[in-house]
């Protein structure tokens, strides 16, 4: 948000503006699934500097609030869904906007929002929350600072939560395809959260939001890092603080790949499946690099 303060823990006060717009507005998807998170998560942690892990691991295990939230999930894998585990908290709504960036465009000659991209989104939120990591002397606040950068560098690299497609029929964007319906194998679903789920591929989450059994990310990710190597110079892991750039890789790529082919009402046929998972994977080990690279940077 515009003052760090509303990061800190206990220390930020939900707009009264804010939280009547959120309570107008449609349930939104917030992210990759669990299973998403997890993958980007794990392949950062094995690159992370001894370091940068001690540092981590020692924030990780706090009891910050909520308490019974956070002690599920103490390690630095489980802790990537840990943003998206704060959806029953009212007093942390004021973070739902901080997981996307809607990056407006048109196909059909609409004028776009000259409201959008909202100045308080992911991009914004990484720079803080990196700063509060990087310069705060409270630790419950570095706390809920690494766990929100684990879960928002996820997000940045997922290109639906960096793109609003705005038309005749929704002026104000589609929310990051969380208004284009579609049907999935006989089911109803829409656009995002079809690729929050990794076009169907990732491990899946269970009822109640439940995250998948860690034994189910290694083969995941292991299809993720396939033709995706850390060695790729497009990742530029020697800039790691450079979040416009990540958003704005995401939302080409929502313009060629996740919105290519595919409208309200309609079925993903087998070509854009196979596209769109290429991309989902490899945005999910892109992701992995960069929290790494981001990490040991603050810590090496």
């Amino acid at each position: 948000m515009r003052n760090k303060r509303k990061f800190e823990l206990g220390k930020f006060r939900i707009a009264v503006g804010l939280l009547a717009l959120m309570l107008c507005v449609p349930s939104l998807s917030l992210g990759w699934g669990a299973g998403g998170h997890m993958m980007v998560a794990s392949i950062a942690y094995k690159r992370l500097n001894p370091r940068a892990r001690t540092q981590a691991m020692a924030l990780l295990v706090r009891p910050i609030n909520p308490a019974a939230v956070s002690a599920k999930s103490t390690d630095f894998v489980n802790a990537a869904h840990w943003a998206d585990d704060l959806r029953p908290f009212a007093e942390f709504d004021a973070f739902k906007p901080l997981h996307f960036i809607d990056i407006p465009f048109a196909t059909d000659g609409t004028v776009l929002p000259a409201d959008l991209p909202d100045p308080d989104n992911i991009v914004k939120a990484l720079e803080d929350n990196v700063n509060i990591l990087k310069t705060s002397t409270d630790k419950d606040a570095q706390a809920q600072a690494l766990r929100l950068i684990i879960h928002f560098v996820g997000d940045i690299h997922q290109p639906l939560h960096c793109s609003t497609r705005v038309s005749a029929a929704n002026p104000q964007g589609d929310r990051g395809g969380n208004l284009v319906a579609i049907t999935v194998a006989g089911k109803r679903t829409n656009l995002h959260s079809y690729w929050d789920g990794g076009i169907g591929k990732f491990p899946k989450t269970g009822a109640n939001f439940a995250p998948p059994p860690l034994s189910e990310i290694p083969a995941a990710i292991a299809q993720a890092k396939f033709r995706n190597p850390a060695t790729d110079p497009r990742l530029k892991l020697n800039d790691p603080f450079n979040f416009q750039a990540w958003a704005d890789e995401s939302f080409a790529l929502a313009k060629s790949t996740a919105y290519d082919d595919i409208s309200t009402g309609g079925t993903p046929t087998a070509a854009y499946n196979l596209k769109a998972l290429k991309v989902a994977r490899q945005r999910v080990a892109w992701g992995g690099y960069r929290l790494a690279a981001l990490l040991n940077a603050i810590w090496p």
